[in-house]
């Protein structure tokens, strides 16, 4: 997994509407890029939508939340639609980018093993640089969090 300090791992996935979107595309900007495991699912919802619901504070301090899953392109299109998502949510379908910021993992449920995405947030600074990493996220609560540290981290 990538660590704090280390330049993000660049990307070109298509969005809920099938456009490119490149990291690169907000150098100079905060990204919040959170993994999440399957769109339309109880977890993955209240994560999307809280973010949504704070949208105008992040872009009151020029940052971009990005939220990424291996769910296709139509997928993320239904789950945008549904809840009115107004950032991008990309579509990682070979796990590529997932496995480049090491959130593709043996995960296991009821005894059985399997490789999912880990639930986890990066905040990727103006330079493109980690700046902050949340593991094993809880959702309530998380877009709170996130929020702050980026306004402690812009000091």
């Amino acid at each position: 997994m990538l660590k704090v300090k280390d330049s993000a791992a660049q990307f070109s996935l298509p969005d809920q509407d099938g456009n490119l979107t490149n990291l690169s595309d907000f150098k100079g900007q905060w990204v919040v890029l959170y993994f999440y495991p399957k769109a339309l699912t109880p977890g993955c919802t209240t994560e999307t939508c809280n973010f949504q619901e704070s949208l105008p504070q992040f872009e009151g301090v020029d940052a971009v939340i990005l939220g990424m899953s291996k769910d296709p392109v139509k997928q993320q299109k239904k789950f945008a639609e549904k809840y009115n998502v107004k950032f991008k949510l990309l579509s990682d379908e070979k796990s590529d980018t997932c496995e480049k910021y090491g959130v593709w993992q043996k995960k296991s449920m009821y005894g059985k093993e399997y490789m999912g995405i880990a639930r986890t947030t990066f905040i990727i600074n103006p330079e493109g640089k980690i700046a902050k990493i949340y593991e094993k996220v809880k959702v309530a609560d998380h877009h709170s969090e996130v929020l702050e540290d980026i306004n402690s981290l812009m000091k």
